[in-house]
C-alpha cells in the first residue's frame, strides 16, 4: 500500500513522452509561418515587417504560426515543442515568443521565452488574445486578428500599452484565478483530465478513510496531490477550496467511521491475523502474526545438506 500512490506520476509522464513524440512541428519559413493559409499575402508581408523592425530594434524575436491541426496535442504542449525546436529569442537571452492560431480546434496561444515573461505577463497575454484577437476570430476575420494581436505584443514589449484594453490591464499584474480558472483548456479537457486525476488520488484517498493504520499515513502522503494536481483542472483558487475540504473531511470521516462496528473488526483483524478484508480489498500489516507470535522470520538462508539424524 504505501508505494503505490507512486503509481500517479506513470500515466502523467507517459502521457507527456506521447505528447512530447507526437508532435509534428512545421518547418520555420519565416517570422509568419501561414501552414493553415488563412493570411492574406499582404496580411503576411505587414506582420514580417512590424515583427522585423521590433527585432532590429529590441532583438527580441517574434514568430507567427498558424497550423491546419494540433494533431491531437494540447495547445500548450504544441506551442512548447515548436518554440524549442525552433529555438525563438537569443541564446542566454531567452528573449523569444511564438503566437499560435490553431483555426480548426479555434485554440490560439502566445508562447513566452523566460527573458520576456517579466514584461508579457500571463495576465497581459491573455488580455492581448480575449480582448485582441479573438473577438475578430469569431467573425472569422483572421487577418485583421493576428496583425492586432502582433501589433498588441510589439506594443507591451516595447514599453507601451496594449491597443483595445482595458485602462490599466496591459500594466496591472495578472488578476488572481477565480474557480475553474485555470490553464486554458476547453471543458471537455477539464472533464477528461479531472476524472483521471480525481479518479486515482480520490481512490486512494477512500481507502485511506476506509483503512485502519496505514490510513493516516496516506491521508499525510496525499496531501500534496491534493494541492497540485486540482490545479490543472480548476485553478489555484480552486484547488486551494479542494485541499481545505480534504484536509478537514478526510479525518473527520475517519473519525466517525473509526466508532463502526466492521472499522473495529477490521483493526482487531490487522493486529491479530496481520490482515483484513474491506470493501472487497485484502489489506495486510507488515510484520504482524498471530498472537502470541514474536514476528521472528527467516533470513533468506538455504540448507546445504549436512546435520544427524536419530532415533529412539
Amino acid at each position: 500500500m504505501n508505494r503505490a500512490p507512486t503509481l500517479l506520476w506513470i500515466p502523467v509522464l507517459l502521457l507527456s513522452a506521447f505528447f512530447a513524440f507526437a508532435v509534428d512541428v512545421p518547418y520555420l519559413t519565416g517570422r509568419v509561418t501561414d501552414h493553415a493559409q488563412i493570411l492574406s499575402d499582404e496580411t503576411r508581408r505587414t506582420v514580417t515587417a512590424a515583427l522585423k523592425a521590433h527585432e532590429d530594434k529590441t532583438g527580441n524575436q517574434i514568430a507567427v504560426l498558424t497550423v491546419t491541426s494540433l494533431g491531437g496535442a494540447g495547445i500548450e504542449e504544441y506551442a512548447e515543442a515548436v518554440f524549442n525546436e525552433w529555438k525563438l529569442g537569443q541564446k542566454g537571452k531567452d528573449n523569444g515568443l511564438l503566437i499560435l492560431v490553431a483555426p480548426k480546434e479555434r485554440r490560439m496561444r502566445i508562447e513566452v521565452g523566460y527573458g520576456l515573461e517579466g514584461i508579457m505577463t500571463d495576465g497581459r497575454a491573455g488580455g492581448i488574445i480575449r480582448d485582441v484577437m479573438t473577438p475578430h476570430f469569431k467573425s472569422g476575420d483572421y487577418n485583421t486578428g493576428i496583425a492586432e494581436g502582433a501589433k498588441a505584443v510589439i506594443a507591451v514589449l516595447e514599453g507601451g500599452p496594449a491597443p483595445d484594453l482595458p485602462d490599466g490591464e496591459s500594466g496591472a499584474p495578472a488578476k488572481s484565478e477565480g474557480f475553474l480558472q485555470g490553464p486554458d483548456l476547453s471543458l471537455t479537457e477539464r472533464i477528461l483530465l479531472g476524472a483521471f486525476i480525481f479518479g486515482i488520488i480520490g481512490l486512494f484517498t477512500v481507502i485511506g478513510v476506509l483503512t485502519p493504520g496505514v490510513g493516516w499515513f496516506l491521508y499525510f502522503f496525499l496531501i500534496p496531490f491534493w494541492a497540485m494536481f486540482p490545479m490543472v483542472v480548476v485553478g489555484t483558487t480552486g484547488a486551494l477550496y479542494l485541499l481545505v475540504a480534504y484536509l478537514v473531511i478526510f479525518p473527520a470521516a475517519k473519525l466517525i467511521i473509526k466508532k463502526s462496528d466492521w472499522y473495529a473488526k477490521a483493526a482487531q483483524d490487522l493486529k491479530t491475523k496481520g490482515r483484513a478484508g474491506i470493501g472487497g480489498f485484502t489489506f495486510t500489516s507488515r510484520g504482524s502474526g498471530s498472537s502470541g507470535s514474536s514476528g521472528f522470520s527467516g533470513g533468506g538462508g538455504s540448507s546445504g545438506g549436512g546435520g544427524a539424524s536419530g532415533s529412539w
